[in-house]
């Protein structure tokens, strides 16, 4: 009986140690071997805004209690001949953390706006070190138009996506009205209304109604995927949007400076639009962006006109904006639902949420045009929208792009998929935040600007959701787009003139 325990005891040893090897050492996922190809090296990176002048000690400290216990911050990419490991290794957290010395004294409120812009602008050209694990954060003693001091956390998008990489922020923030709870985000109203419809139906109309309607339904499910996976093979192969002035030519380029502007808008706007036309904060953001990127594209085709030629310029301007194929990459999150107390809980014990890359393409076009009605791109947007939700389009380029990735191989995969995005004029992603106010380790945050970096696109727009605010993120390549500013500007312009006519509608009504 004794030697039956030892051997039990000896199994149970021998499990835990293979155990520690396997978390010791994982294999690169396929998507994390695609963002490590040449033609598809992305970067994440966010800056956050904070209300007081930074502790770095606090900053470090609160760093090697939750950050570095998350597997993924505390391993390093090794490359074998046959294989790429993440391999778990002891972090020096102050490695990681820089603090630039900046001349505060010469650097004014006025131009320090300029001054972050151009320091995140030098970070997109510099690669992360291999040697120590993929990420950093720079804490900046910079007063902005907006903050007291500036955070600046770039990691490598082979550790995770913009969504788990937000949560995982998130999750090392707390509440400032209750410093031991972790933030709350708005509850998603699922569409609940199918199974009340469905009690509906079978109460008030016959079973052939309500099975007709389901056969219906599924039958567009299945054109519309069908139509949207057609699509995207003819972007891989030659459908090519209009060359705009907006539009990269990036193809197989090698890394190209980008810059990041941001502007926060009130997120109450957004809602009082949102509740007025009966959509979405989606629906909202997007038909924004529409008439915006319409404006903006009509300066820059009135720009290139002399200025003796103002009314042929109108006429020209409008008919070369309806003629414009103009679609972008929208990212979706396909993964369940994961929960902010569940990242807190990996770092802390090793929760099995699902962490990584968990995300498909939606390829939206953009309407453009310029409409007598501001209303009118609202309503094109949704219409869009309604549609694209009822089609499978971003499980769809998930799955295939994971059976790309392991028939053809890594850097056979990363061509077809830069093809693809190359073939289309932006990236598009909207993440939704705390509705309280956080602290980051003790420090109140004002905003947060998250945005991505290294794929074939001139023009990447993020938005995110704060209390009551929207911060619009724009990353763009400046030998294409000049003026971001402008591009705010106009998007700016646009949801005011959206907001008037919702108002002007509703007094009438």
């Amino acid at each position: 009986m004794e030697i039956k325990i030892r051997r039990r005891r000896g199994y149970i040893a021998e499990t835990t140690v293979e155990k520690e090897v396997e978390e010791e050492e994982q294999p690169l996922s396929p998507a994390a071997r695609l963002f490590h190809a040449p033609e598809f090296n992305c970067y994440i990176i966010s800056v956050v805004g904070l209300k007081k002048k930074i502790q770095p000690d606090v900053i470090i400290e609160g760093i090697k209690q939750t950050l570095i216990r998350h597997p993924r911050f505390s391993s390093k990419l090794v490359n074998n001949r046959k294989e790429q490991k993440w391999v778990r290794t002891n972090v020096v957290v102050e490695d990681h953390v820089i603090i630039p010395k900046i001349e505060t004294k010469i650097i004014k409120n006025a131009n320090a706006d300029a001054f972050l812009e151009s320091y995140v602008s030098d970070l997109t050209t510099i690669p992360l070190d291999t040697s120590k694990p993929l990420w950093e954060v720079h804490l900046l003693d910079l007063k902005t138009s907006d903050a007291e001091n500036v955070v600046v956390l770039r990691v490598h998008h082979s550790l995770g996506d913009g969504m788990s990489m937000m949560s995982l922020v998130l999750a090392c923030t707390r509440k400032t009205s209750n410093p031991n709870e972790l933030p709350s985000l708005p509850y998603q109203n699922r569409p609940s209304s199918g199974s009340s419809s469905l009690k509906t139906s079978s109460r008030y109309y016959s079973r052939f109604f309500w099975l007709v309607t389901v056969l219906w339904t599924a039958t567009m499910l299945v054109l519309n995927t069908v139509c949207d996976a057609l699509e995207f093979i003819a972007t891989t192969l030659f459908l090519k949007d209009t060359e705009t002035p907006i539009k990269g030519n990036f193809g197989l380029s090698t890394r190209k400076r980008m810059c990041m502007v941001h502007r926060t808008v009130s997120l109450d706007d957004i809602k009082l639009i949102k509740k007025a036309m009966k959509m979405t904060v989606n629906d909202v953001v997007l038909g924004v962006s529409q008439a915006g990127l319409s404006q903006y594209l009509k300066r820059r085709y009135d720009e290139k006109k002399k200025a003796g030629e103002q009314e042929e310029s109108k006429r020209n301007s409008s008919n070369i904006l309806k003629g414009i194929r103009l679609r972008g990459a929208l990212l979706v999150n396909i993964r369940p639902t994961t929960g902010i107390q569940d990242l807190a809980d990996m770092m802390a014990k090793g929760s099995k949420c699902r962490w990584g890359n968990w995300i498909g393409y939606i390829v939206f076009p953009f309407s453009i045009a310029l409409c007598d009605d501001p209303l009118e791109h609202l309503r094109r947007a949704k219409s869009t929208i309604d549609r694209k939700k009822n089609s499978l389009e971003a499980v769809l380029t998930f799955v295939v792009g994971k059976i790309l990735l392991k028939s053809l191989g890594v850097q056979r995969a990363a061509y077809v998929l830069n093809r693809a995005l190359s073939n289309t004029t932006m990236s598009f992603s909207n993440l939704v935040g705390p509705i309280e106010e956080i602290s980051f380790y003790g420090h109140t945050v004002t905003y947060m600007a998250p945005s991505v970096y290294g794929h074939p696109h001139a023009l990447t727009m993020h938005f995110q959701s704060y209390m009551n605010k929207l911060t619009i993120s724009l990353t763009v390549d400046p030998t294409v787009i000049s003026d971001p500013h402008k591009l705010c500007d106009d998007w700016e312009e646009s949801l005011r003139s959206i907001k008037a006519a919702v108002q002007e509608r509703s007094s009438t009504q």
